[in-house]
């Protein structure tokens, strides 16, 4: 085990000097959350908006499955994606286990209900704002959608930086799809997780370092959003 300090002082020189190693790593788990986060959205934000806007049957009981679905076990997504795409399963001819793309499937289903969420409640009360303007207008639902969306943007950034802070942080689902293979499928935590038992605590402390430093800019993004659609509002 690394004497603290010195470990603590090496890990600041390895992010000072955009270390190749942590900076592959970092590189990595970005493409891989951001993607996911994309993949999210596309899907998300429009389910949300149109269980904001629509009424059926049943309709309360997918609300609550999809707030439910907030809080998935990482563990059991990771375990479905593997099952999933496992030679004996269903889409194990495609050979897509253990690479950054079953990592970015995994991470976007948990991302998902996130996105979904959070976009149904920001379009929910945008709607009941202008919902006799655009019926008025003759809008149907996937008119609203549209222009609900559009002006609710500012808004919904919230949404996908939550959703990719709960990518980027993200350990147990990646590692069962991704399997840790080094310059391949390893990300941040996972590094961290393994360094951390290895005894290298100067690669783990910094990548530690670079996810506060991701965490902050998060806050800080999620800060100057709400500022804008502050202003937006009362300007």
């Amino acid at each position: 085990m690394q004497d603290f300090s010195g470990a603590f002082f090496e890990a600041f020189r390895l992010v000072a000097r955009f270390d190749p190693d942590l900076m592959e790593v970092v590189g990595l788990s970005l493409r891989v959350s951001l993607s996911a986060v994309l993949i999210a959205a596309v899907v998300g934000m429009p389910v949300g908006a149109l269980l904001a806007v629509t009424r059926f049957p049943g309709r309360g009981a997918v609300i609550v499955l999809l707030n439910s679905l907030m809080g998935l076990p990482p563990v059991v997504v990771g375990l479905t994606v593997y099952l999933m795409l496992s030679n004996a399963g269903p889409l194990g001819v495609l050979q897509l286990l253990y690479t950054p793309t079953a990592m970015v499937v995994a991470q976007a289903l948990l991302v998902t209900p996130i996105i979904a969420a959070l976009s149904r409640q920001t379009i929910q009360d945008l709607h009941g704002e202008y919902a006799d303007y655009l019926h008025m207008l003759g809008t149907g639902p996937f008119g609203m959608v549209a222009t609900l969306l559009f002006d609710a943007r500012h808004n919904l950034l919230t949404a996908l930086l939550a959703g990719f802070g709960r990518a980027i942080a993200e350990v147990g689902a990646v590692i069962i799809v991704g399997g840790n293979i080094n310059h391949v499928t390893r990300v941040m935590t996972t590094t961290i997780a393994l360094e951390t038992s290895k005894g290298n605590l100067a690669l783990a402390m910094g990548l530690g370092i670079v996810l506060i430093a991701i965490a902050v800019a998060i806050n800080a993004m999620l800060s100057g959003v709400r500022a804008t659609a502050a202003r937006a509002a009362y300007g």
